[in-house]
């Protein structure tokens, strides 16, 4: 029987082109196996969003090689197209189109023993279809509804190795979604690379998706991965506010709290549209909990700026704050800009803004005390069942409950972990 180890790097559109892999190589034979042993084939689904990613990227491609010399090597993805030149210790490169072609390249390469570079997604922009009727080990099943992004940050390398953007045939995503209820599945989670530009190429809007999403019979929660500030229009607001199976989260990219530096950035908003837009949100769904990403240490970015920022995320009430340091990626407008910052600033600011995100969270997660939430069980460790809330709140349990069913729970307090531990007031509930 031959074996395959996958290593996904990055984020949920990866993990969903893994999984939908994953699937496509048990259909022809082979055994899923963690590619931390032997395997006769390795599929590594890089990432290059950051410096960072690049080094974990290569840093897997040696594992994998040094594993099993013997192995076929694969690797595709954001990475490959960042660098498209031959790599040390891969047989096939793939960059982000043809990725589910995977298996007859493989079977070519083991015909000829030649190395293979395939097209990348510079040279075709469709949509490459994928559909999923299962996620193996998985509470919540992602949906990759949208590829490519064309709003050209300065920072970012990403529309250039993701290429313009394309939609999943509307129909498409109802009969994936519809599947996957019909497995179980009870929370279902859309993905893109940029997800609410999803029908830009198409005739539908990511409204009208959401809306039909909604009315399919036995699904309880959708969730949005991520969605920019400007795609949050009255279409959005009036479906938000009449399906309440979407969630009470989203995860909107802020990037930076001060004005300045987003024009830098070439964001497409500032701190007031970014603000009154909360309100709406807020005003339609009270307990909303809003997550974002915030970059620190953009080139030009002074102790003021920065200080701003602080101020700003603390007015805003996020949830919590994903923080990175600005890392250049050769080729973006922002290596060319002045005013770079040192290094050890930026992990000065990292840590500072990280010390508010947690004071944030636990703020949050303190107004929930003496509440009654259902939760999404996903895991059992150590005798705790642990899931999360409908806002995405993280909860644990030693009451003994059934993992991927929705259980009514009492919040009685908060781990340091900021983890809301709770009781079973409900074994089985339907929100």
């Amino acid at each position: 029987m031959k074996t395959v180890g996958f290593c996904t790097l990055g984020c949920k559109v990866n993990t969903y082109e893994s999984a939908y892999l994953e699937e496509m190589f048990e259909k022809a034979g082979y055994t899923i196996q963690d590619y931390h042993l032997p395997c006769d084939v390795y599929v590594i689904n890089t990432c290059t969003v950051t410096n960072e990613s690049d080094k974990k990227s290569r840093k897997m491609i040696r594992f994998c090689r040094k594993q099993n010399p013997d192995a076929i090597l694969v690797a595709m993805g954001c990475f490959i197209e960042a660098h498209p030149s031959s790599i040390e210790g891969v047989d096939i490169q793939i960059g982000n189109q043809s990725k589910k072609d995977v298996l007859k390249f493989i079977e070519t390469y083991q015909r000829t023993h030649q190395k293979q570079q395939l097209s990348t997604v510079r040279e075709k922009t469709v949509f490459e279809d994928m559909f999923l009727t299962s996620f193996h080990g998985r509470t919540r099943a992602f949906v990759k509804i949208q590829d490519g992004c064309e709003n050209f940050c300065t920072y970012c390398i990403i529309p250039y190795v993701r290429g313009k953007c394309r939609s999943k045939k509307f129909e498409t995503v109802l009969q994936e979604v519809k599947e996957l209820v019909q497995k179980g599945y009870q929370e279902v989670v859309l993905t893109g690379i940029h997800t609410g530009h999803y029908g830009v190429d198409i005739d539908h809007t990511f409204s009208e998706l959401l809306e039909a999403i909604c009315q399919i019979k036995g699904l309880v929660r959708l969730r949005i991965s991520s969605i920019e500030i400007t795609e949050l229009q009255d279409d959005f607001l009036r479906v938000l506010k009449e399906n309440p199976i979407i969630v009470d989260h989203l995860h909107i990219p802020l990037q930076a709290g001060c004005d300045k530096i987003l024009k830098r950035m070439g964001r497409k908003y500032d701190l007031d549209y970014f603000e009154k837009m909360l309100q709406k949100i807020r005003k339609i769904r009270p307990q909303m909990a809003i997550t974002t990403d915030v970059i620190v240490g953009f080139p030009g970015e002074t102790e003021e700026d920065f200080l701003e920022t602080l101020d700003t995320v603390k007015r805003f009430q996020f949830m919590k704050v994903h923080v990175f340091p600005f890392s250049l990626r050769e080729g973006t407008a922002a290596e060319k800009l002045d005013g770079h910052i040192d290094a050890h600033i930026k992990k000065q600011r990292v840590r500072r803004l990280l010390a508010v995100s947690e004071q944030l969270e636990e703020d949050f997660l303190k107004r929930f005390i003496g509440t009654d939430q259902a939760v999404l069980f996903e895991t059992l460790k150590e005798n705790v069942f642990i899931g999360h809330t409908s806002n995405y709140m993280k909860v644990e349990t030693k009451d003994k409950v059934a993992l991927h069913q929705i259980v009514m729970i009492h919040i009685t307090g908060i781990s340091k972990q900021h983890t809301l531990e709770g009781n079973v007031i409900l074994e089985k509930c339907e929100v």
